[in-house]
């Protein structure tokens, strides 16, 4: 499980040192790929392997299912973090998420987020009010 949030810097080649409480669970490869929010999410390659598994149940006739698998899979990028713990993020999925120099990146649970750090903060500014609304029954039974 991923959790927490960190402030790496992107280095001038494009590439991000993942937090060091983060490199176990990502050192076998990981998956880069568009999240929602224009961030980008990073999956083990495992947890990349079930959420395909899944999408693939979904009916060929679902627009919804088809749109988001296009750019789910068409954005991916695969790649084992070197030594340091780095990994490349493509321009194309910088450009999607506003990467620049300073980043958030943000431990999700199965995932991990990179964000431009300005969107991150803004999110969280609009999000903290909603999250502490946030009614019983709003969320998964158990919690």
């Amino acid at each position: 499980m991923f959790l927490g949030t960190h402030n790496p810097r992107l280095d001038d080649k494009g590439r991000v040192i993942l937090p060091a409480k983060f490199r176990e669970g990502l050192a076998e490869g990981v998956v880069i790929t568009k999240g929602q929010e224009r961030c980008l999410y990073v999956f083990p390659e495992a947890e990349f392997t079930r959420i395909a598994e899944a999408l693939q149940q979904a009916p060929m006739s679902s627009k919804t299912a088809r749109a988001y698998s296009r750019v789910f899979f068409a954005s991916a990028h695969d790649e084992v973090p070197d030594k340091q713990g780095r990994v490349t993020i493509p321009p194309r999925l910088r450009e999607y998420a506003g990467l620049d120099r300073d980043l958030a990146v943000i431990g999700a649970s199965n995932r991990v987020e990179i964000w431009n750090t300005q969107t991150w903060d803004d999110y969280l500014e609009a999000s903290e009010e909603a999250f502490a609304d946030i009614e019983e029954g709003d969320l998964p039974e158990g919690l």
